[in-house]
């Protein structure tokens, strides 16, 4: 008598970054498809709460507060049969190395996911990577990792996420540039008269996306977009000149890939990050649309493009100024422009201050040594301290 197929097992995915808004969005894809996909391992800042939710719904027994005040506060409340592992790096390094771990998606805001990115990949884990930041600061130290355990580097940027897709198939040497589409953010009609008024308030009403303050003030200003094309560059094995961004107000449309004969192929998909979560999570399967609505073409669709003015946006010239730059100019693009976004959303900077704050550190430090990965982390700490001094 034949036996049924068995089916197959769910993958199984550790979540550093829970409860920001990349992490809700995977819950929501998580909830969509339980039969191909298990959470078993959870991490956060300080939100216990919301952690604690997360790990009781899910039934998840590996758990990490970054905040070692919120790991203490948490001992008393976990789930029964639960493990907290240590608070800060060490913790998310533990969980991004779970044996039962098939893949871990990094969605922690700045350079705190690279140790837990790097440990992840030298465990032969699959990354999926929605931490911008990590692949500016130390690209081919991730990638080197990747190539050495034979792990997948899965993109989970809109951006990238849509580049990944349209290059299936296609020979490096056939892609002539690979352009990005930027909604504008808040202020991509505005006269720049104004934005010298700008008030965070102003820079939080985005128009198209929900997203956590940092991202969402980097996509009023354009280093969200820039930080795209450092990234792409990486990622993709990338000249500068291959890099390009145009202004998509509709964000549908998420990349265009040129070829060398001319034709473009382009990624469209609503503005919604549980299209590129889900795709990456289950790459190399397609899964049905989980959790919203697909594009309709029986409704009226307009698709427009702008040229991305670079003196209006003066954070995209500089992230292409890194990118020619190289060594540790990225690092210090992205360091300069962390701090000076904090000290924006704090009430301690203007918003043209950003640009400001990142020109005059990256002309200070970008021509720092960045030779291997410790060098790379003293230019970003550099960095920081000096764009600091510049806002005191």
């Amino acid at each position: 008598m034949a036996t049924a197929p068995s089916s197959p097992r769910r993958k199984r995915v550790i979540l550093l970054g829970a409860t920001g808004s990349i992490g809700e969005n995977t819950l929501r894809v998580l909830r969509a498809h339980p039969d191909a996909l298990e959470l078993v391992g959870v991490a956060a800042h300080a939100n216990t709460g919301k952690l604690l939710a997360v790990a009781r719904e899910f039934g998840v027994r590996h758990l990490a507060l970054f905040d070692s005040s919120a790991a203490a506060a948490a001992r008393e409340e976990l789930p029964t049969g639960a493990t907290l592992h240590a608070p800060g790096v060490e913790g998310l390094e533990s969980l991004a190395t779970l044996p039962e771990a098939d893949v871990v998606l990094v969605a922690v805001v700045g350079v705190a996911g690279l140790r837990p990115a790097l440990a992840a990949l030298a465990a032969g884990k699959d990354l999926a990577l929605a931490s911008k930041e990590i692949l500016v600061l130390a690209g081919a130290h991730v990638l080197a990792a990747a190539k050495k355990s034979g792990a997948r580097l899965l993109p989970v940027d809109s951006e990238h996420n849509a580049v990944f897709q349209c290059l299936q198939g296609h020979a490096h040497a056939e892609v002539r540039r690979v352009v990005l589409t930027a909604s504008g953010g808040a202020f991509r009609d505005w006269p720049a008269e104004r934005l010298a008024d700008a008030t965070v308030a102003d820079a939080l009403r985005h128009p198209n996306w929900a997203m956590g303050p940092k991202i969402t003030v980097d996509s009023a200003t354009l280093a969200n977009k820039g930080l795209e094309l450092i990234e792409a560059a990486v990622l993709f094995d990338l000249r500068p000149e291959q890099c390009a961004a145009v202004i998509h107000p509709q964000s549908i449309v998420h990349c265009l890939v040129e070829f060398t004969d001319g034709a473009m192929l382009a990624q469209l998909c609503p503005p919604s990050m549980t299209f590129p979560i889900q795709h990456a999570l289950l790459h190399p399967v397609r899964g049905p649309v989980g959790t919203e609505t697909a594009l309709s073409l029986e409704r009226l669709l307009t698709l427009e493009f702008r040229p991305a003015d670079e003196s209006r946006f003066p954070m995209l010239r500089l992230a292409r100024d890194a990118l020619r730059s190289g060594g540790a100019a990225p690092a210090v693009y992205n360091a300069a422009n962390e701090v000076a976004v904090a000290a924006f959303l704090s009430g301690r900077l203007p918003f043209l201050g950003i640009p400001r704050i990142t020109e005059a550190t990256l002309a200070a430090l970008a021509a720092a040594p960045a030779g291997d990965l410790p060098a790379i982390l003293a230019a970003d700490t550099a960095a920081r301290a000096f764009a600091e001094q510049q806002i005191c």
